[in-house]
């Protein structure tokens, strides 16, 4: 929960940053397969094995297996975890140990394997230097470079040269091998003293804790423990951020250049994150990532941002990486992101909607939190006519975008809501009153005749799918035809089955010259939401049922596009907001087939 790997079918971590999610990668082979390094253990004779992967059942616990005529092999991976949370969020817990241990085990037959340990430090500029260390038993190596130090212990001999280290060994039934790779300068202790077995143990009575305090009972179980687990993985457990995904630079198109890094944490993403956290029983961890939210806010006080790194000291600084060919050569490779300079609107809205989910489970929030509230909605009366950068962050120029007034107003009436329930009458007027103001325009300004829809932008016919999050925010009544209308001309426009486009590139300004994309996962959700919203239930649980089984992955994890003509994910991976949208038509969709349908996002009072 301060970094993450990525470790392909073939045995190979070809993605991780160290210490943190933001830090400069050792493996990128994702990016890079010649240059970017990797950290791979496989039979020798890969192409004799059929390989395959799951999770040890309620945990972040990954197996892969192969198997093939000499036999069967199975690789445990795994981060340890610090423990139990003490349960308060002001109290950070301790660092985690920055450690990936690598279990391997003969299940039958006796199998000749090969670990190849090629890391490449501060995103393979520098130069890495490998070492044998001396006093320490079994095969060790050392790789320094770009002030990154990582140390390779392992139960079998290792050899190294100046690429890297490697070993080839047999394995027989009932053999193992372990290797721990550690992150740091100091002097590592034998691998005896990495306590592999109870560490893996730790980890997994931790992870299947969490999951048995988990408040569901529903439909679609395993996709939402699989999505909980997703979202725990990317929360900062030193201040309680959720990174968008933890990786950078996957393309949204294959061979273009919509790729961004990712590896920060949306205050957007905030409304969603917090009511879900609350509704399946984490309070904890809901009540982590608003501690967060506020302190964040607290700090920027003059300027309001859209997006924020993990900690204090992250730098969003963007920057391309030349060196590195990219994903399926896809350039560029992005470092930081500007986006955290746009101006977006809408994030006034998310981040009150989710102090609003707070009062509604507590029933009373902390001053800073009403404080923040009333910045924010005074910050919304004085700006919402501005035009800004959109819900999609275009790097074209800035319009009147629909979503963004539609969440100026959702600031105001929500703002309006925590005013009267916290007795501050007069507030609440002027907050009500404003909201009828900026409702009104929308629905004059922000609606086409023509297309029966809410346009993207004023003054022109384009759609977007961003309009979908309408009938989640209250703007309009269940019964208010211009729901259905909306969601009929969007599937029209932007969709195929259960598959949505954000919007068309060729009829959008978005600084990328109308590069194509996949279908955007989330806006499939939120699809999957509106129908159920206008009494599509059945249609809404084939397209549910469609969309976890054939835009996840073999492990049930999602990306942030999908291209259907290829079968494949594009963009970030895994991204957290997808696994939120997961999750809130999950718990609706269940609740409406059992017969006891579940609040919507958050109520405007």
């Amino acid at each position: 929960m301060s970094s993450a790997a990525l470790v392909g079918t073939d045995g190979a971590i070809d993605w991780c940053c160290f210490p943190r999610f933001d830090s400069p990668s050792v493996f990128a082979a994702i990016l890079d397969p010649e240059v970017g390094g990797h950290f791979r253990i496989s039979p020798a004779d890969a192409d004799g094995f059929a390989s395959e992967q799951a999770y040890i059942p309620d945990t972040n616990i990954l197996e892969t297996t192969f198997r093939g005529a000499a036999g069967v092999i199975s690789i445990t991976d795994f981060m340890p975890v610090n423990g139990d949370d003490d349960d308060n969020p002001d109290t950070p817990p301790p660092e985690p140990p920055h450690e990936i241990h690598r279990i391997v085990a003969c299940r039958s037959g006796a199998v000749e394997l090969r670990c190849d340990f090629r890391p490449r430090h501060d995103y393979a500029r520098a130069v890495t230097e490998f070492r044998p260390l001396r006093g320490v038993s079994g095969g060790v190596v050392q790789a320094r470079g770009g002030r990154q130090t990582l140390t390779l212990l392992a139960s079998v001999p290792l050899s190294f040269d100046d690429c890297g280290a490697s070993a080839g060994f047999t394995l027989a039934a009932g053999e193992s091998a372990t290797f721990v790779l550690a992150y740091g300068s100091g002097r590592p202790a034998s691998l005896e003293r990495r306590r592999t077995t109870q560490k893996l143990e730790q980890t997994r009575r931790y992870w299947q804790g969490l999951v048995g305090r988990m408040n569901y009972s529903g439909l679609w179980r395993d996709s939402i423990v699989r999505s909980f687990l997703v979202l725990h993985l990317m929360m900062y457990p030193r201040t309680g951020a959720i990174v968008a995904a933890p990786t950078t630079s996957l393309p949204e198109t294959i061979g273009g250049s919509r790729n961004w890094d990712y590896r920060f944490s949306w205050l957007r993403d905030a409304s969603f994150t917090v009511d879900i956290l609350y509704r399946l029983g984490d309070v904890y961890g809901a009540d982590r990532y608003i501690h967060w939210l506020l302190e964040q806010c607290q700090l920027h006080r003059r300027s309001t941002r859209i997006v924020y790194g993990v900690s204090r000291n992250s730098s969003l600084r963007e920057y391309t990486l030349d060196h590195l060919r990219g994903y399926e050569d896809s350039r560029p490779v992005r470092i930081g992101n500007a986006a955290a300079k746009h101006l977006q609107l809408d994030v006034f809205g998310e981040v009150i909607i989710s102090i609003h989910s707070l009062l509604l489970l507590r029933g009373t929030i902390p001053d800073e939190a009403w404080e923040l509230v009333q910045r924010l909605a005074e910050t919304v009366m004085q700006n919402w006519r501005r035009k800004d950068r959109g819900v999609w962050e275009v790097r074209g120029e800035q319009q009147h975008f629909v979503y963004s007034k539609v969440m100026c107003w959702a600031a105001l009436d929500y703002a309006a809501y925590i005013a009267a329930a916290t007795g501050r009458r007069q507030l609440y007027r002027r907050w009500s009153l404003g909201a009828d103001v900026v409702k009104a325009e929308i629905l004059e300004d922000g609606w086409s005749s023509g297309k029966q829809a809410f346009r993207q932008r004023y003054g022109s016919e384009s759609l977007d799918a961003s309009n979908l999050a309408i009938p989640f925010m209250g703007l309009l009544s269940r019964d208010n035809p211009r729901i259905r209308q909306n969601v009929d001309a969007i599937e029209r426009e932007l969709t195929d089955g259960p598959m949505v486009w954000r919007y068309l590139p060729d009829e959008t300004d978005d600084g990328l010259h109308g590069q194509p994309e996949g279908s955007f996962t989330l806006l499939s959700f939120w699809l999957i939401g509106n129908l159920i919203y206008t009494g599509q239930t059945d249609r809404a649980g084939d397209y549910f049922h469609e969309v976890i089984t054939k835009q996840a992955n073999h492990l049930g994890l999602f990306a942030e596009m999908y291209d259907k003509a290829a079968a494949r994910q594009l963009g970030n991976f895994p991204q957290a907001y997808s696994h939120i949208g997961l999750i809130h038509t999950a718990l609706n969709l269940s609740g409406f087939i059992a017969g006891t349908p579940t609040r919507r996002t958050a109520e405007p009072g």
